[in-house]
């Protein structure tokens, strides 16, 4: 076989393949890694049914203060007696920090507790499971950016969970006992904005805009999932929502709540980690990462 002339390209097409040739190096691979984060629910899973007060919640928190270790993060828990149906529980939410210019904080948050069920082996793969292997991805990411212009919190709730019916007050145990806790130390004004992450890592990733949630909040997360091509699974559709995120609003704190509650298995023994896709953990990681320099400016702009 000879070797000929090369095939005439007209200046036209060489424009063409520089531009898209500079596209495709323009994306750069995603920080938050979605096998590391769906490792970490596959982690939690194994631990086996993680209510508030039992020995699997325990060392669910442990799981997730050494986890945070390993990303260079001194984590502190947060313990508290909670009156609930079945009596006074011991639970603890987990708080680390990643320290930015100014002291005002953005949470972002995850409940780590699974729902307290005698019928069934309950194991919360998407429902407290995803969540928080996303939030523990998302703390290693954000470590190893440059030092942010807000201190940003990294809050794993325990106790949002009912016993039985959710009803006032048996439910979000960790998030008031957060807020009561700030108001009393006269930390509550420096909480800035909340982005709470709950059931975010099912196979048919549907999250719709919650209208308990701030509107500008909400907005921009919505339009950073638009503009990462995910605007089918961050939905235009009104749905109001009770979670870890309303006594934050209640306390004044810009919030907004990613769940998808239309999941077939929420609350049945069938969350398992089959439920659970690495793409839709993948789609939020990068969705809030996208987001969090928009609410950033936003919060300065206000300043």
């Amino acid at each position: 076989m000879g070797f000929g002339r090369p095939p005439h390209r007209s200046p036209l097409l060489l424009a063409a393949l520089v531009s898209v040739g500079a596209c495709l190096s323009a994306q750069a691979p995603s920080p938050f890694d979605s096998t590391r984060a769906y490792t970490h629910v596959r982690d939690q899973v194994a631990l086996g049914p993680r209510p508030a007060g039992s020995p699997a919640n325990i060392k669910t928190r442990e799981y997730i203060i050494r986890t945070l270790a390993q990303a260079g993060y001194q984590a502190v828990e947060q313990p508290f007696d909670a009156s609930t149906p079945v009596g006074r529980v011991k639970m603890a939410n987990v708080i680390a920090t990643l320290p930015g210019d100014r002291p005002e904080r953005i949470v972002i948050a995850s409940h780590f507790d699974t729902k307290p069920i005698d019928e069934f082996r309950f194991v919360g793969a998407n429902d407290g499971g995803s969540s928080t292997g996303a939030l523990l991805e998302l703390a290693r990411v954000l470590k190893s950016r440059p030092r942010p212009p807000f201190t940003i919190e990294f809050l794993f709730f325990d106790g949002e969970e009912a016993w039985g019916e959710w009803r006032d007050p048996n439910h979000t145990y960790g998030s008031r006992h957060y807020v009561t806790a700030a108001r009393s130390a006269g930390t509550l004004a420096s909480l800035k904005a909340l982005i709470l992450l709950d059931m975010i890592g099912d196979r048919g990733l549907n999250l719709r805009r919650d209208t308990n949630s701030t509107p500008w909040l909400t907005d921009i997360v919505w339009a950073a999932a638009k503009r990462l091509g995910h605007g089918a699974h961050f939905l235009d559709e009104p749905f109001p929502v009770e979670d870890d995120h309303i006594p934050f609003l209640k306390a004044g704190v810009p919030s907004v709540d990613l769940i998808d509650l239309d999941y077939a298995d929420w609350h049945q023994a069938g969350d398992t980690l089959d439920k659970v896709s690495a793409r839709s953990l993948q789609i939020v990681g990068d969705v809030v990462l996208a987001a969090l320099p928009d609410i950033e400016a936003r919060l300065l702009k206000a300043k």
